[in-house]
């Protein structure tokens, strides 16, 4: 997928937001205007002034040829017109970073923007000759893509007017208030309107399976009050917060599924379904606005933020879909960040 153009492409999609028309009217936002242009002649919607970002974890690897979990993510990234993956670590389980590297290049191309975030199933060759770590480097310089810090673990860059502080809470070594202290200076040090906080593992009341307290309250806090939106992985299911404005309370700001965000108020996904495997559900909680796991009948699949909608900067439409075209979550996101 060149990413030279202006234009991005976009599939036409029916999913459960359309019910949300009314509620963007009273945005200022025409649905229609955003969902039906000029087709490029394959049945897809080109429009310029989006950037959509596909936000993945926990992948794991297949040979070409298989297109069951991970190369079939890929593949609907592909489909979707995704302009970047913020992939959350944990990568090919494997400890082969050129085999990883060889599946992401074969469904979306050697030159397609590949952010990453390093998770415990890559520590192992994360800094090695040829590692995790050098290859990502090399991709992001190859497309021209700067940053400050150490890519994937202690970093920030921007990509298409997004701001993306890349940490390792509980995954590298560092103490995790080091890191909590590097999204404060980031944030406050840009005026973004879209900042986004990625890292792999979590806290126990941030996900639905069984993971422990591994990256302390700190860095969820840090980012909710500089307004980032916080992107994770680690447990191999979907899920998302409400607005809230007190992480480690849980404290609800918002229940609708139009999610105003400002410097103290954002929310928590966990998009661990890029392919390696599917887990129950052992956890419930009232902050939780949408649920995806093997009890709901989960499939792999992707979290995908269009930024810039309707030719609005301040305004975001995501949806987790699956690899059987299941819409399993759609929301939009108004930022009162920045700008």
């Amino acid at each position: 997928m060149s990413t030279s153009t202006s234009y991005k492409r976009y599939r036409v999609r029916m999913g459960p937001a359309l019910a949300l028309t009314a509620a963007l009217a009273g945005l200022g936002c025409n649905y229609d205007a955003l969902s039906v242009s000029d087709t490029d002649g394959e049945g897809d919607v080109r429009r310029g002034g989006n950037t959509t970002i596909a936000f993945i974890g926990d992948q794991g690897w297949e040979a070409a040829g298989q297109a069951n979990g991970p190369r079939a993510v890929l593949q609907l990234i592909e489909d979707e017109g995704a302009d970047a993956v913020l992939h959350q670590g944990d990568f090919d389980y494997l400890d082969d970073p050129a085999a990883w590297e060889q599946q992401i290049d074969d469904v979306l191309g050697p030159d397609f923007p590949y952010f990453v975030s390093v998770g415990n199933h890559d520590v192992a060759e994360w800094d090695s000759d040829g590692g995790y770590k050098a290859r990502m480097e090399a991709r992001a310089q190859r497309i021209g893509v700067a940053w400050t810090g150490e890519l994937g673990a202690l970093a920030a860059l921007e990509f298409e007017g997004l701001y993306v502080v890349f940490v390792a809470p509980g995954t590298l070594g560092s103490d995790n208030s080091v890191y909590a202290d590097y999204i404060a200076e980031r944030l406050s040090a840009n005026d973004a309107v879209w900042s986004i906080c990625s890292w792999h593992k979590n806290q126990t009341l941030m996900q639905l399976g069984s993971k422990g307290d591994e990256t302390g309250w700190a860095v969820y806090e840090r980012c909710r009050e500089g307004g980032a939106i916080i992107a994770t992985a680690h447990e191999h299911s979907y899920s998302r917060t409400h607005l809230l404005s007190d992480m480690e309370s849980q404290v609800i700001a918002s229940r609708s599924d139009t999610l105003e965000i400002s410097e103290g108020e954002s929310f928590v996904f966990v998009s661990g379904l890029g392919g390696k495997s599917i887990r129950d559900q052992d956890r419930a909680g009232d902050w939780w606005a949408a649920v995806y796991t093997s009890d709901q009948g989960a499939n792999y699949g992707a979290l995908f933020g269009e930024f810039g909608v309707d030719g609005r900067d301040d305004l975001a439409h995501f949806y987790f879909k699956d690899i059987d075209g299941v819409i399993a979550d759609e929301f939009w996101v108004v930022s009162g960040v920045g700008g």
